[in-house]
């Protein structure tokens, strides 16, 4: 922000849900201490990026609304933005990795959002783990666009020296690269939960991709194959696989047998929530639904591992 400051406004409201942490408002600790503890701690936050707990307050009169909250709060969250009204060609940007599945079949988040609100929605998705970022380690990310003025634009906004941001003309093959990862991300946790080696995740890996692959084309025209190559593909796969919350998650799941999901998103996330295991169980609707099952043996093992008590052994049996 500070090398344009002829794009970006002086100050950038950031809409937080207001908790008390340590006797505090967590928007009061941010913007007094410019810390977000509680999700984010260690790394400071520019004094110009401001909190604001109230929704309507946080969005009006905004150019570009950024979205990077767990999509199941969006069907409240749309409403309030709508009734607060938007400035004319007002565009959104989706960091949300989540499907969702109706009567049609599958949803995507940008397609909820563009829905709801009437403005076009880009997606940003890659290997981007989030405290890497916050440090300013080397990172790339897909930009995914149906409009490319708009790719454009948001590419200037995003990229830096340290953010590589590549812009492709494939929004749902992007969107659902970073949505499908997450479910693949739990299959290599159960292995990990089980204590086996490289060999074995790596067939997980390549096992998920092609059924990530066959996803995308199932349920929609018009993904490109160069897409699995970006950031958001082959990239955030493997990083997401070998790190992130799902992973960890699903390894602790098989390791404490009887712990439940919900109680890990309490204590081993501090109330952050899984987006792999809320995924996984859209993906098995929709296949179930579609009589696709035979068609996807990981994914279902994945979810029957997760929800219905199957040995996590399961796993190596597809």
């Amino acid at each position: 922000m500070a090398s344009s400051p002829d794009v970006f406004d002086p100050v950038l409201t950031m809409w937080v849900f207001e908790e008390t942490v340590d006797g505090r408002k967590l928007s009061e600790i941010i913007n007094s201490d410019h810390e977000n503890v509680k999700y984010l701690p260690g790394y400071k936050l520019p004094t110009n990026v401001v909190a604001v707990p109230d929704l309507k307050e946080a969005v009006a009169g905004a150019d570009v609304l950024i979205f990077c909250v767990p999509h199941q709060f969006l069907g409240k969250m749309l409403p309030q933005i709508k009734d607060q009204g938007l400035v004319p060609d007002c565009i959104g940007v989706s960091l949300i990795k989540g499907i969702d599945f109706d009567d049609q079949g599958v949803v995507l988040v940008s397609s909820i959002i563009q829905t709801a609100l009437d403005i076009d929605c880009s997606v940003l998705m890659g290997a981007n783990v989030a405290n890497e970022v916050a440090a300013g380690d080397f990172c790339e990310s897909t930009l995914g666009c149906n409009d490319l003025r708009h790719g454009a634009f948001l590419q200037d906004l995003f990229h830096t020296n340290r953010f590589r941001v590549n812009v492709v003309l494939d929004p749902h093959g992007v969107e659902l690269c970073g949505a499908l990862k997450n479910v693949v991300a739990l299959g290599a946790g159960f292995c990990d939960g089980l204590g086996y080696g490289g060999n074995t995740k790596a067939a997980i890996i390549r096992l998920g991709l092609i059924e990530m692959k066959k996803f995308c084309y199932r349920f929609f025209d018009g993904i490109k194959e160069d897409t699995f190559f970006e950031s958001c593909g082959v990239a955030d796969l493997i990083t997401t696989c070998f790190g992130g919350r799902n992973r960890k998650c699903a390894e602790l799941f098989v390791k404490y047998k009887g712990v439940t999901w919900e109680e890990m998103e309490a204590t081993v996330l501090n109330g952050q929530k899984l987006q792999g295991t809320w995924t996984a169980k859209e993906v098995y609707r929709i296949i179930e639904k579609t009589h696709s099952l035979p068609e996807f043996p990981l994914f279902v093992a994945i979810y029957r591992i997760a929800f219905e008590g199957a040995d996590a052994s399961t796993l190596v049996d597809v």
